[in-house]
């Protein structure tokens, strides 16, 4: 059975330290594909962006900083985890969001409601899945490009 969870929370785009602007992004989980969350970015004037990253590094990045490559996430600042940053790189270019981590966080609970963290190989056949994960994380982004 096919289940997900979805919030939209408003983060902040931050385009240099002097620019930034306020766009909403939806959060979405599936138990079909019960270890990955998918951020959809809307920005304006631009067709929707969707990253799908680990559930468990947004978890881990709560309270720490954590990712290594394209995605990184992290409290805001060493004394707070009232905001959180979300660094996203292709190449050279890189985008960073603020968040309050409070929505974060309530999306984060909902989704271990559905699948309790641990419990993702129980939701799946995971090698039937990865493949048809692959092949639509691989068809959104020719059709993005």
């Amino acid at each position: 059975m096919r289940e997900s969870v979805q919030a939209e929370v408003m983060m902040s785009f931050l385009v240099s330290e002097e620019l930034s602007f306020r766009i909403p992004v939806e959060l979405r989980y599936e138990t079909e594909d019960p270890y990955a969350v998918r951020l959809t970015f809307h920005l304006p004037g631009d067709a929707p962006v969707t990253w799908a990253f680990g559930r468990e590094l947004l978890i881990d990045g709560v309270g720490r900083p954590c990712g290594e490559g394209d995605v990184r996430v992290s409290p805001a600042g060493p004394d707070t985890l009232g905001d959180l940053l979300i660094r996203l790189q292709v190449g050279g270019d890189q985008a960073l969001f603020r968040s309050s981590t409070a929505p974060v966080i309530a999306f984060l609970d909902r989704t271990d409601k559905l699948v309790p963290l641990g419990q993702e190989a129980a939701m799946a056949d995971f090698d039937t899945h990865l493949d048809e994960a692959l092949d639509r994380i691989l068809a959104e982004e020719q059709n993005a490009g």
